[in-house]
C-alpha cells in the first residue's frame, strides 16, 4: 500500500499547501522510517520518495549501510533525541540533524564535523509547547543557543522543528504551528534558513496551512507500527 499512501499524501500536501499560497513542489516529504524494515525504504524509493526520517542512531546507520551495499541511494534526516554519546557515530550519514535542542549537543556535534572535515546541517529543535516530557529547547534559552550555533564553523543552521503536544483534535495545535511560523520569519529575516520542519500523520495538513514547508510522515505511509 506505499504507492497508493504517498499518492493520497501528495494529494493531500497540495491541498494544504494552495491553501496558504503555495505549490506541493513547496514541501519536503520526510518518511519517517524508524522501526520499518529497510525492504520499506526499497519499496518507496520505487515510488519516488527521497528522504527518510530515523530516531535510533544504530538502527538508522544499519539500515544506510544496507542502501549502500544495495547501491541505492537516500538522503536521511536524524529526528529524534540526540544522545550526546551517539554523536560520534553520526559523521556523514545524516544529510540534516533536525533535533538540535542544547550548546552541549551543538558543541559536540561541531567537534566531531571538524574532525571529518565537514560541514553538518542542522535544525533547531524547539519545545514551543514547553512539554516537560518532550524535548527541544525553550524559547528562554533559544538566543542562547541559536547564538552559539551561528558561530560553530562546521554547522550550518538549515531552520527550526517542533513537535506539537498529542491531541485527539489536531486543530488544537494550530496556535503551536503559526507561532512556530512567527519564529521562523523572523529568523528567515535574520539568517539564510530554508525549513520550517513541524507536521507529521495526524496534522501535516494544519501544519502546512500554518506555514510548515517539511513534514514527517510514517504511519500513513508505512502503516501501524509493531
Amino acid at each position: 500500500m506505499i504507492k497508493e499512501n504517498l499518492e493520497k499524501i501528495w494529494e493531500k500536501i497540495d491541498k494544504a499547501a494552495l491553501k496558504s499560497g503555495r505549490s506541493k513542489d513547496d514541501i519536503v516529504l520526510v518518511a519517517v522510517s524508524k522501526t520499518f524494515p529497510v525492504e520499506s525504504i526499497v519499496e518507496a524509493i520505487k515510488y519516488g520518495q527521497k528522504i527518510f526520517g530515523e530516531n535510533r542512531v544504530q538502527e538508522a546507520l544499519s539500515k544506510i549501510e544496507k542502501l549502500k551495499e544495495m547501491k541505492i541511494d537516500a538522503q536521511f534526516h536524524f529526528i529524534g533525541h540526540l544522545q550526546t554519546n551517539k554523536v560520534k557515530y553520526l559523521k556523514e550519514n545524516f544529510s540534516i540533524i533536525q533535533s538540535v535542542d542544547r550548546i552541549e549537543l551543538a558543541k559536540l556535534i561541531n567537534e566531531r564535523a571538524k574532525k571529518i572535515n565537514y560541514v553538518q546541517d542542522i535544525l533547531l529543535q524547539v519545545n514551543i509547547a514547553r512539554e516537560p516530557q518532550k524535548s527541544g529547547v525553550l524559547m528562554e534559552h533559544f538566543d542562547d543557543l541559536l547564538e552559539y550555533v551561528v558561530k560553530c564553523e562546521n554547522l550550518r543552521l538549515r531552520g527550526l522543528m517542533m513537535i506539537p503536544p498529542l491531541e485527539e483534535n489536531p486543530e488544537n495545535n494550530r496556535v503551536y504551528f503559526s507561532r512556530m511560523r512567527e519564529l521562523f520569519l523572523d529568523l528567515k529575516s535574520k539568517y539564510d534558513i530554508k525549513y520550517l520542519s513541524m507536521g507529521m500523520s495526524d496534522d501535516f495538513e494544519i501544519a502546512i496551512e500554518e506555514g510548515s514547508n517539511m513534514v514527517r510522515i510514517g504511519s500513513a505511509i508505512f502503516g501501524k507500527r509493531k
